[in-house]
């Protein structure tokens, strides 16, 4: 298993894997970012502000090391717990969250569940509810870039769960048979919502299951930032080049809930937990940069108050914004509205004027 940073904060790989001081500074920050999202996001939800939300709490070094080690120009075919990758891409949290509002400035209009977000302009596919299906999408436009003479590689993130679907077996099947220029980047976090690895699969490893489709594979540290961004940034290289797709298995464990919904006690013991929380991704690569003499408290502190203060404006934002409009359920169907829609939406409209002031509380039968 790949690593860089050990959990003492120790460089133990060769020293051509070390980026530097200032992509060391960069990935903490990040790190930091996605921690600072996925708390804000979870304090909303609980205080009922939105319905729903994925945290990643734990798994951050897995979405920051491999998001700074692509290009703009390639693909990412995301699972629900992905935020970070989004939020590095894109640089701003609102879009996230009038995703998980709903509002008119989501870029879905509202017609996605939250945590299920795309953006078609920073090259990120949008999140399926369907476990696994990414998988192959992936290979279909990594397929594609080959074809036309394009230097894009297309990433598809999975959780260990994912690797039990029909998807991944042929999505895998595929990309060796055609040597396409696919990362299949597996999150091991150790439970598929409450199924443990243990019962997910009998081999020894995941990564051993590339091997039969002739697919390179390896395992990586998925809390060592620096063992990410080592391994997605080799992979993506010698995908460029011609070499194929490689199958990524990152270690790392969710130190969180599946989603809000979720009572983690119920299926894990406190244990467990406390003994991967020592493993913390943020913790190391602290220790990693006290180490080399790149971190200060009072850096650290500034980085917190300033991700503090942009997620509580783009929060504030995103409630300021209205509900989507009505009648955009007609819309975004077909590239020019047919008349039977226009009708439908006319007489839509007329319903909407017509119960505008209609205070009544309607329940609706589940």
């Amino acid at each position: 298993m790949l690593q860089v940073i050990n959990v003492e904060g120790d460089f133990v790989a060769d020293g051509a894997l070390n980026p530097g001081e200032a992509l060391c500074r960069e990935m903490f920050r990040w790190l930091l970012y996605v921690r600072t999202f996925d708390t804000e996001v979870l304090a909303l939800q609980r205080s009922g502000r939105i319905t729903f939300c994925n945290p990643s709490t734990g798994q951050e070094a897995g979405q920051v090391g491999s998001a700074l080690a692509l290009t703009p120009d390639d693909w990412v075919f995301p699972s629900y717990r992905v935020a970070g990758v989004y939020l590095y891409r894109r640089g701003s949290p609102l879009p996230l969250l009038n995703q998980l509002y709903g509002n008119a400035r989501d870029l879905s209009r509202g017609r996605q569940l939250p945590m299920h977000f795309g953006d078609k302009s920073v090259n990120f596919f949008s999140v399926s509810s369907p476990v696994g299906t990414q998988i192959t999408q992936a290979v279909g436009l990594s397929l594609a870039a080959k074809v036309k003479g394009r230097p894009v590689v297309a990433i598809a993130y999975f959780s260990d769960g994912g690797t039990s679907t029909n998807d991944f077996h042929a999505a895998l099947n595929l990309a060796g048979v055609l040597q396409t220029p696919t990362i299949f980047y597996c999150e091991n976090n150790q439970y598929a919502l409450s199924v443990p690895l243990r019962c997910q699969t009998a081999s020894e490893t995941i990564a051993v299951k590339g091997v039969a489709y002739g697919v390179r594979s390896m395992r990586v540290d998925g809390n060592d930032v620096l063992a990410v961004y080592a391994a997605v940034r080799q992979a993506a290289e010698r995908a460029r080049a011609g070499g194929g797709p490689t199958l990524v298995e990152a270690v790392t464990y969710r130190q969180g809930l599946h989603s809000s919904s979720d009572e983690p006690p119920l299926y894990r013991s406190a244990e467990e937990e406390a003994a991967w929380r020592e493993n913390d991704p943020i913790l190391r690569c602290r220790k990693f940069l006290q180490k080399q003499g790149w971190w200060s408290a009072a850096w650290e502190e500034e980085l917190r108050q300033e991700q503090l203060a942009s997620m509580r404006s783009a929060v504030r934002e995103a409630e300021a914004n209205p509900p989507p409009e009505p009648e955009s359920l007609f819309e975004d169907v077909w590239a020019e509205m047919t008349p039977r829609l226009k009708a439908q939406r006319r007489l839509f409209s007329e319903l909407v004027r017509e119960h505008e002031n209609d205070t009544r509380d309607f329940k609706f039968p589940i």
